[in-house]
């Protein structure tokens, strides 16, 4: 045996004998490949997967060998290649893997009168469903989700809800409006008769204001003490003590004569007055309550006209004091008067006035009315003394208790 003998590889016993086929190949030389059988179907383990790569061919000089597998394995060997095209799929599930099937056109019962009259494809954006079976029935492999508007939803349906939407809220807003038109016509006719609303209310107000000056105590228009909180200099408070009382007469000798004048064209029905002093008696003031014959119309333009001409700053229309004998106030004339005030309401036919003086019967030079008296920085001896305080201070808790009275009046049933 020669030495390249030696080295030369003995190659591997094959597992199997060789068959028939393989020696007759062996014999007679190479032959053709001849084509592997189709691959069998997907399994459920391993769907669809990749072909495995074509077998090398046997390098020279090696004998080919067959791997070795068990007798009943069926496996056989794949294609080194895919065929160009593969059958066209029917709608039937194959393997056990889901698989998008084309969706047939939803078949509707021409019978009713609601569904479209073209097949209604779910929006996919809005809802998920799952594959049709042949029949046009959906499979049992998943349910069907909907998220969106509901898939028979059409216009038909939208009309019929929306009618009955519609009419539904037609009713409701009748009968909203029928309930509101009649309560608001119970409150006014309510009102109209209460006679408390209005144009009717005010001149109701106005004459019972009128009538106050026989139907309504003395010690409830002049009460015995009152009180003035805040309405001395400095925001003090001041106390008033009531003296006398004056019988009610009229206004011949109550005013200065061109303040007598000037009050003419509402005419004087009554004049009520009271004196009071302060808690020191060191000041005395006269306040009055003048009833006029007038209505609005004639307060108003009197208003007007005390406003515009200045009337209640002038020193020759002044009011004048009442001066009760054996009291404090005994010698409190025309020239112990020092500050006063006049107001004229309009609603209602009275003119509130106040007049204030020393109580020591101490004679006054120049007098100064309430509001220039009260001003900040003045230093007359008037202002200073706090006369001005005095008047319009009464005045002010007179003509508040006034309107109380007036209200209280119109409120009780005739």
């Amino acid at each position: 045996m020669s030495t390249e003998a030696q080295h030369t590889p003995i190659p591997p016993r094959p597992a199997q004998p060789p068959s028939a086929a393989t020696e007759h190949s062996d014999s007679e030389g190479p032959s053709p490949v001849t084509p592997p059988p189709p691959p069998p179907p997907a399994s459920a383990r391993f769907p669809d997967a990749p072909p495995y790569p074509a077998r090398r061919p046997t390098p020279p000089g090696r004998p080919a060998t067959t791997p070795q597998t068990p007798a009943q394995s069926a496996v056989h060997p794949r294609p080194s290649h895919r065929p160009a095209a593969s059958p066209a799929e029917t709608p039937a599930e194959t393997t056990r893997r889901l698989r998008p099937i084309p969706a047939e056109p939803r078949r509707t019962p021409a019978t009713s009168s609601l569904e479209p009259t073209t097949p209604v494809t779910p929006n996919p954006a809005h809802s998920w469903t799952a594959p049709h079976t042949s029949g046009g029935t959906f499979g049992p492999a998943r349910p069907m989700v909907t998220f969106g508007e509901p898939e028979a939803y059409d216009d038909h349906a939208r009309t019929g809800m929306s009618g009955a939407l519609i009419r539904r809220r037609t009713l409701a807003a009748a009968v909203c409006l029928v309930l509101g038109a009649g309560l608001i016509g119970g409150a006014v006719t309510g009102s109209w008769l209460a006679g408390g609303s209005g144009e009717g209310g005010e001149r109701g107000a106005f004459a019972a204001a009128g009538s106050l000056w026989h139907s309504v105590p003395v010690d409830q228009l002049f009460p015995p003490t009152v009180q003035g909180r805040g309405a001395g200099p400095g925001s003090a408070d001041r106390t008033w003590t009531r003296i006398a009382v004056a019988p009610d007469s009229g206004c011949a000798d109550a005013f200065d004569p061109l303040l007598r004048k000037a009050l003419a064209p509402v005419g004087c029905e009554r004049l009520l007055r009271a004196t009071y002093t302060d808690a020191t008696e060191s000041y005395v003031t006269t306040v009055g309550l003048l009833f006029t014959k007038a209505d609005a119309t004639a307060m108003r333009s009197l208003d007007a006209r005390f406003e515009k001409e200045g009337l209640g700053r002038r020193t020759d229309l002044m009011p004048r004091p009442y001066a009760a004998k054996d009291t404090v106030a005994a010698d409190f004339g025309d020239e112990q008067r020092a500050s006063w005030t006049v107001s004229v309401l309009t609603d209602a036919p009275v003119v509130v006035y106040a007049v204030s003086g020393w109580a020591d019967a101490r004679t006054v030079d120049e007098p100064q009315p309430a509001a220039e008296a009260m001003r900040s920085g003045a230093t007359t001896a008037v202002a200073q003394a706090g006369l001005g305080h005095e008047a319009k201070g009464l005045a002010d808790r007179v003509e508040r208790g006034l309107r109380k009275s007036v209200t209280s009046s119109s409120e009780q049933p005739s």
